[in-house]
């Protein structure tokens, strides 16, 4: 099998919302009119971002899943993707379950696959999405004010206590750690909460590489500070009655996809309802305050100090 054949075999599908899709020199859409057009994209290496004995339709849902975040933390609607691939054979059976881990969330989010490329290397995954957003309605990150609230949408350190835990820095109970290692490996991208806070949340973002790294990039883009509360961070309750020793895990832990927004006071009872309508929980987990930086209160009000503030790539 060459490359060609992998990708008439496994990647070639009919497309439905855009003229042409994989096989030809480009893709060619049809953006829906009044519309911006968003456009992120993300590398997963074998080693820096999974395990190699990893599950292939994990690693299918996954490569596609932390994209769709991206615009998920915009606000937008996933429309298109674009995946290429270096491995380092082809393996039938293995490719075969990526596919099916990746185009299962294709099909559950409305995205389609209309190109990318392929090649022999390390096991290196790149996946390109756009999206779409009404004119002048994205949710971006410079927009968050003093007294704003800050949320965050499902549980933290999930999939940080697993990396651990896989690492051997960690001890987790069997339910608990197969929780864990769901978050890891399946994360669910928060599309659909993310279009119900268009006009609601004044800054957004996905936690990625943990939260207090990410929630900095808000609070430098929109020239604020901000204090969160460690009591608050909701996680699973094994992880909750360890908030100190697992604090690492819950600020700086990743991997999490996650939504992290602020939004005014005024609106907290509509975002709890819109987030109730879209099936996700949202908590409130610190506020935005007048100055630059981040301080995090402990479960006292006493202030936490972190080692570090998220994952770095380089590292």
């Amino acid at each position: 099998m060459n490359e060609f054949d992998l990708i008439a075999r496994y990647f070639s599908r009919p497309v439905r919302t855009a003229p042409l899709g994989v096989g030809d020199d480009c893709a060619i859409l049809a953006p829906t009119p009044g519309c911006e057009l968003l456009v992120s994209k993300d590398l997963l290496v074998e080693h820096r971002h999974f395990f190699a004995d990893v599950d292939p339709v994990a690693l299918g849902h996954k490569t596609l899943a932390v994209n769709l975040s991206d615009i998920a933390a915009m606000g937008g609607v996933p429309r298109w993707t674009w995946l290429g691939a270096a491995l380092p054979q082809i393996d039938p059976a293995w490719v075969a379950g990526f596919a099916e881990g990746f185009y299962a969330l294709a099909e559950r989010t409305g995205v389609e696959l209309l190109g990318g490329d392929t090649t022999r290397g390390p096991l290196t995954l790149s996946v390109t999405v756009m999206g779409e957003v009404p004119a002048g309605t994205a949710i971006r990150r410079d927009g968050a004010r003093p007294g704003d609230d800050i949320w965050v949408s499902g549980q933290l350190g999930l999939a940080a206590a697993a990396l651990q835990a896989r690492l051997g820095r960690l001890v987790l109970p069997a339910d608990v750690a197969d929780a864990c290692l769901r978050r890891l490996e399946w994360p669910e991208p928060r599309t659909g909460l993310g279009q119900a806070l268009r006009g609601l949340a004044s800054a957004m973002l996905d936690v990625s590489d943990g939260l207090a790294g990410d929630l900095g990039h808000i609070l430098e883009r929109s020239g604020v500070a901000a204090e969160l509360w460690l009591a608050a961070i909701p996680t699973h309750a094994w992880l909750a009655g360890r908030r100190n020793e697992m604090r690492d895990c819950l600020l700086a832990g990743g991997d999490d996809y996650e939504l992290c927004f602020t939004a005014p006071q005024a609106v907290r009872a509509e975002v709890a309802d819109r987030a109730a309508a879209a099936g996700v929980d949202v908590t409130r987990i610190g506020m935005i305050r007048s100055g630059h930086g981040l301080s995090v209160l402990g479960e006292n009000g006493e202030p936490v100090v972190l080692e570090r503030n998220g994952f770095d790539h380089f590292a």
